[in-house]
């Protein structure tokens, strides 16, 4: 028997041998219940304080980029003030047939800094050069993979304005946008594609409509070698021809 339960017993035992022990084990079975409600309310209050969550502090690195979801009223504003803090202007294409280096253009802000922020992303990254129309372009950043699809749904849904009044034309070689495939009828560039211009000396009817923002600075026989591969009637290539994208300068 516990010492507090034999305590009480004896305890009980001599009131009932004084005249006043109802009057004294009532005071003292009300003096115990408030003891007990006390105890019980102390008990629920710590439990309760327990069950609530504490926010956990994330701490950002100084190298980590903020995170932003893109859509069509922040892009720009938020690449405006990337392309200022985001000087990079050289990126590596890497392909089983080799690499492509481009040079993106100052006078295209908003492409270049797309772009580069996209590699630094890694959003290329697995994607495909997923169109070949020969002699004329090749067309990547997009896949239909579901770890690409995560990405584009993690990083933003949005649109960019062409900006084709730079004195920039489709040469040969020249990296462009294209429009996006909804209604679209100020041509809204596509932000996750590109494409380079193949044909010689260049797809002069472009120009106007697409916003060439960056050209090929080596390795335009890569660019010439996946133009002649076989496609389907969609002009995808039967075999696909995955990309990395990395920042050179």
């Amino acid at each position: 028997m516990p010492a507090s339960t034999l305590f009480f017993f004896n305890f009980v035992k001599r009131l009932k041998k004084s005249s006043n022990s109802m009057k004294y084990l009532k005071i003292f079975i009300y003096v115990l219940v408030l003891i007990q409600i006390g105890c019980n309310e102390k008990s629920s209050k710590n439990k309760l304080i327990n069950k609530v969550p504490q926010k956990k502090q994330l701490k950002k690195l100084d190298n980590e980029e903020e995170e932003i979801f893109l859509d069509n009223i922040n892009a720009i504003p938020f690449f405006s003030e990337y392309a200022q803090k985001n000087k990079e202007n050289k990126v590596r294409i890497i392909t089983k047939y080799g690499n492509i280096d481009i040079l993106l253009y100052e006078k295209t802000p908003y492409h270049r800094a797309n772009f580069i922020y996209l590699t630094k992303k890694k959003y290329f990254d697995g994607t495909m050069f997923h169109r070949v129309v020969p002699n004329f372009i090749i067309q990547g950043g997009n896949s239909d993979s579901w770890t690409s699809m995560k990405k584009r749904h993690k990083i933003g849904r949005y649109l960019l304005p062409a900006d084709t009044k730079k004195g920039y034309s489709h040469h040969r070689g020249v990296v462009s946008m294209p429009s996006s495939e909804i209604d679209n009828p100020h041509k809204l560039a596509s932000p996750y594609e590109f494409f380079i211009v193949k044909q010689s000396p260049g797809a002069y009817h472009l120009d106007g409509d697409y916003t060439a923002f960056g050209e090929v600075i080596d390795g335009m026989e890569v660019v010439d070698k996946i133009n002649e591969v076989k496609v389907d009637n969609r002009d995808m290539p039967i075999s696909n021809i995955y990309i990395k994208t990395i920042i050179i300068k």
